[in-house]
């Protein structure tokens, strides 16, 4: 059962894309600026990809609970994690996404190289990020930021496993000796045949006894969403450029009227279509172009520069 989709990262793409006619954006700055709209959308069809595959096998059960793009803070660290399939077991297999244009090489030392062209470079480990991942949300578990399933008064702890996705499509050099870790790296279209595996080799008959209903694993779900802090990322800021009074305007307006704009019901000034929360935020934040409208994805190709 899908519990959570991926957050719209197009809002983060459109407000970089203004960012590039910037009066303050030397070509460096902008060179920057296209790198980091690449590397977003890079990302997106990375973890696109592996939601497809995920959703395709455990979308619609009643066993397993999915949840994308889940953002938690804890005690001052960030786990951003890209995908969680919770199976009736307890079990939480924490997923990391990876999109590699031109595959990876893994060392025997668990050193990534991933490549572009010609050039091979080192990335950092994707295994190492994830057991970042996992380890926060183990400890915001232990710390009791997530209400756990109780049987017979005792706590049903959660067991957390890790896999890295990458592209079907990628080349994955792996060392001639292998590490611990190693079998965490997957192609994303074997992720139902490691799950079922997994499944396969639990002999231990203590797994069963914390076996939980459908209706249990989806609350228990739901309440690790609500842990979910959507990152409101400082754009201008990253890259150096001074905001511009019309945008100082449109945030402080955003931020103060935030609380009940999200709940009401934002519309097109065009065509009237129900519009996201965030595309609208971005209509704001551009009032030069939008003199202070809301339009959809659409409606944005037909409004004229300057009003």
């Amino acid at each position: 059962m899908l519990i959570k989709s991926a957050d719209d990262r197009e809002s983060d793409i459109k407000i970089l894309e203004s960012l590039l006619n910037h009066p303050s954006a030397s070509a460096s700055t902008k060179r920057n600026i296209e790198k980091e709209i690449k590397a977003i959308r890079s990302g997106v069809k990375g973890e696109k990809d592996a939601a497809y595959q995920i959703e395709y096998y455990y979308g619609n059960g009643k066993n397993w609970a999915v949840i994308h793009d889940l953002r938690i803070e804890h005690k001052g660290r960030v786990a951003q994690i890209d995908h969680l399939l919770i199976n009736r077991l307890m079990e939480i297999w924490v997923c990391e996404s990876k999109h590699f244009n031109q595959g990876v090489s893994i060392n025997e030392q668990g050193e990534f190289v991933s490549f572009f062209g010609a050039k091979a470079f080192g990335i950092p480990s994707p295994l190492e990020q994830n057991r970042r991942h996992c380890l926060l949300l183990q400890e915001a578990f232990d710390d009791g930021a997530v209400e756990l399933e109780r049987r017979l008064g005792f706590a049903i702890k959660p067991v957390i496993k890790s896999l890295v996705l990458v592209s079907s499509k990628v080349r994955i050099t792996r060392p001639s000796l292998s590490f611990p870790g190693l079998d965490e790296i997957v192609k994303v279209d074997q992720i139902k045949a490691i799950l079922d595996k997994a499944m396969d080799n639990d002999n231990n008959p203590l797994s069963l006894a914390k076996l939980v209903s459908s209706e249990t694993l989806k609350a228990f779900a739901e309440r690790l969403v609500a842990l979910h802090k959507p990152h409101q990322f400082n754009w201008p800021g990253k890259f150096g450029l001074p905001v511009r009074l019309d945008e100082e305007a449109a945030v402080e307006v955003v931020e103060k009227a935030e609380p009940e704009l999200k709940k009401s019901k934002l519309a097109c000034n065009t065509c009237g279509t129900a519009v996201a929360y965030n595309v609208a935020k971005f209509c704001w934040f551009n009032k030069p172009r939008f003199g202070g409208q809301v339009y959809c994805f659409e409606c944005q190709k037909n409004v004229q520069v300057g009003g």
